[in-house]
């Protein structure tokens, strides 16, 4: 009797573990999915050790839904399109399984362009005005005070830039891009600091970005440890832990 009660609670608790990691798939295909901040290409919205999760629906479901992006169908079934300001992961288009995260700043059919640190869409500036300075680290590497900017994109849609080498960085001037059908333009919030699609995938940039590509849009930040730390060294928590980004929506 104790030899088949040891070897019952063995098989419930493979068939716990198994039903668990089928509803961690699910969840993670179909609704949400981890993703934490590696580069600091969205400074100040997002920074380095952040943690945050990305809905799957938001957009419907491509191919690269899915662990491993399986070859099952083209496009994309039962979602939206990306909106404007979204922040956004997707897919790098040259090889399509790195991902990447942006905001989302031109549409399909519009021409996008910067011109002396200004932003351009459709031939009309995004209006922006000075916020503030904020402490991060210039292109040397240093710590440096640099200016944040309130831009406004068509539409309303509103966000922080900053502007870490001025007005003249090397991204800051552009020729004018026109966005395919189909596509969007996704550049990052550290404007001086983000290969977007300001470079083309054969420059090594991302170039525009297909609607099949996208993964998600960033929700929510769940958690968020000081650049530099590991996020499992709980016993450091009570001062590596940034307390006041967890729970705060992406925006």
């Amino acid at each position: 009797m104790a030899k088949k009660k040891e070897e019952g609670g063995f098989g419930e608790t493979v068939k716990v573990i198994v039903q668990a990691l089928l509803i961690a798939l699910v969840v993670r295909t179909f609704l949400f999915q981890p993703f934490n901040i590696p580069s600091g290409s969205l400074i100040p919205t997002l920074l380095i050790g952040d943690y945050l999760f990305v809905s799957k629906y938001s957009y419907g479901y491509s191919k690269h839904s899915f662990p491993f992006s399986p070859d099952l169908f083209s496009g994309r079934i039962i979602g939206s399109d990306p909106k404007r300001g979204d922040i956004a992961v997707f897919k790098l288009p040259r090889d399509g399984s790195t991902d990447y995260i942006k905001r989302v700043i031109g549409l399909p059919g519009e021409t996008v362009q910067m011109v002396e640190g200004r932003l351009y869409i459709n031939g009309e500036v995004a209006p922006r005005e000075r916020v503030t300075s904020i402490r991060t680290r210039d292109a040397f590497g240093r710590e440096a005070d640099v200016p944040t900017y309130r831009e406004t994109l068509p539409g309303g849609t509103s966000h922080v830039i900053i502007e870490r080498d001025g007005d003249r960085g090397f991204y800051d001037n552009t020729p004018t891009f026109k966005v395919p059908a189909g596509h969007y333009f996704m550049m990052g919030d550290n404007r001086d600091n983000s290969t977007d699609s300001r470079v083309s995938g054969a420059d090594g940039g991302v170039g525009p970005v297909p609607l099949e590509n996208f993964v998600g849009r960033a929700e929510i930040i769940f958690f968020s440890v000081e650049e530099g730390e590991a996020a499992w060294q709980f016993w450091k928590w009570p001062w590596s832990v940034r307390w006041s980004r967890i729970f705060s929506p992406v925006r």
